[in-house]
């Protein structure tokens, strides 16, 4: 449990890395070159993979969702 913790706050953190290296390339170069798409690929990339991992987590019962029920 504390296994899949860990993965989703890594998973978030590479998530932000990778937000912050886009901002980073496109105010330094100006979007010119293609290190602002790389980066931001990866974090469409990460995102969707997370989303994956965490649904598959759900319906396999390793996470248990509390949101608010009707």
């Amino acid at each position: 449990m504390m296994a899949g913790k860990i993965l989703i706050c890594v998973a978030l953190a590479a998530i932000l890395y990778n937000l912050g290296a886009g901002l980073y390339y496109m105010m330094l170069d100006s979007g010119s070159s293609g290190r602002t798409l790389h980066a931001l690929t990866w974090r469409i990339g990460l995102s969707v993979g997370l989303i994956a991992v965490v649904v598959f987590g759900i319906a396999m019962g390793w996470i248990q969702p509390h949101g608010i029920t009707p």
